[in-house]
């Protein structure tokens, strides 16, 4: 009877302890999540390449410590977990924004900026040296210097212009001037392209207006009279046979330029009709052209209809009045007739090109060789004085 009831109270006891402990030890407070009182901002322009900073915002308790996390149209960046983010590729056409995580040791709270506008690209801007580099003469190569960007392009583009027109073909970074240069101004307009960066055009500064390949060395006046019946244009015959003495590709290549004046000079053009042509000289036939002293007879027929090879060639009636000119001004200048100098080459144009080519091929202009002879310093110019002057050359 004694045992028991001490038993008792020593399990009471020791039940009321425990619960005395357990009482004493207080359960931990539930910490108060941080409230975002403004929200986290974006500072920055939404431009490729450019750096954007977060600017955490504001918040209830203060935060001590931030983490951030980038996203793009709403989704997670990759390793985008910085203050700053700089704009890549990827994100072009895409809004921006950042998740700022607070925390003041003991609780957190996430917040997001609102979304930038779309990234757009970035300016490609010129920053100086693009110019054109060379001699503007005809049958030079000018080259386009692309000159300092502030990115470097990755593709550029070409396109060379004549009196601010562009030029069929004419889409390299070199450029051989053309006869139809000269007399005009040059620029390139350079096209330059970058990843992440508008397309970007400039043009260069123009050139000083194109010369001729030499500049006049010798000048022959001359004048144009008619022989026999004329039924074709004697305006159009003065206009365009004086473009082809003074073609870029003519003997005006050689430095020698052919004035127009109303009478005398030192050569007289004669535009003839067939039957005339003989008149200036047996040697001469009312088939062909001729050459005789001082007069450069075309025939008429010719003049209107070429000859029957030019023709089966295909090769245009204007390119046999530039050949038939050039060849007896070629005369006039002191040049016989020329051989072919190999199959499948440029005849010259002094080779009776109408009679029989031996396999070379029509060209109504002088060749490379022709011009050099005709160069003052490089060989003789025809001349009142000059022997064979007289000489009679038929086409």
């Amino acid at each position: 009877m004694g045992i028991a009831p001490a038993r008792f109270v020593l399990g009471f006891v020791l039940s009321l302890g425990l619960a005395l402990s357990s009482a004493l030890i207080a359960t931990p407070a539930t910490a108060a999540a941080l409230t975002n009182t403004v929200k986290p901002s974006i500072s920055g322009k939404a431009v490729y390449s450019r750096t954007l900073t977060a600017d955490p915002g504001e918040w209830t308790p203060a935060a001590t410590s931030y983490t951030f996390q980038w996203l793009r149209n709403g989704s997670p960046i990759k390793k985008a977990t910085a203050a700053t983010y700089v704009i890549g590729l990827e994100d072009l056409g895409r809004r921006l924004s950042v998740q700022v995580t607070a925390s003041d040791g003991a609780a957190t709270g996430t917040a997001t900026s609102a979304r930038t506008s779309k990234v757009a690209r970035a300016t490609l801007k010129a920053k100086g040296g693009q110019k054109i580099k060379g001699v503007v003469r005809f049958t030079r190569t000018l080259d386009a210097k692309v000159g300092f960007w502030n990115q470097k392009p990755t593709r550029l583009k070409f396109q060379w212009l004549r009196f601010g027109k562009p030029i069929a073909g004419a889409t390299k970074q070199r450029y051989r001037i053309a006869p139809e240069d000269v007399g005009t101004a040059l620029r390139v307009q350079i096209t330059a392209k970058a990843p992440g960066y508008k397309v970007t055009t400039v043009k260069t500064a123009r050139t000083a207006r194109v010369r001729h390949r030499v500049d006049v060395r010798r000048v022959v006046r001359y004048h144009v009279e008619t022989r026999g019946t004329i039924t074709t244009s004697v305006k159009t015959f003065r206009a365009l046979a004086n473009q082809t003495l003074n073609d870029p590709r003519g003997w005006r290549s050689s430095g020698i330029e052919f004035r127009q004046v109303a009478k005398g000079g030192s050569m007289t053009l004669v535009l003839s009709s067939a039957s005339a042509v003989p008149s200036f000289s047996s040697a001469c036939s009312s088939t062909w052209s001729c050459r005789v002293g001082r007069y450069v007879i075309i025939n008429q027929e010719r003049w209107k209809h070429a000859s029957p090879a030019w023709n089966a060639a295909k090769q245009g009636l204007r390119g046999y009045r530039h050949m038939v000119v050039n060849h007896e001004s070629g005369h006039f200048l002191g040049l016989g007739h020329a051989s072919c100098p190999g199959p499948g080459k440029l005849a010259p144009v002094m080779m009776q090109q109408s009679k029989s080519r031996n396999g070379c091929r029509f060209n109504p202009w002088p060749t490379a060789r022709e011009i050099a002879s005709r160069t003052p310093g490089r060989g003789r110019l025809a001349d009142p004085d000059f022997p064979g002057y007289s000489r009679v050359d038929v086409e």
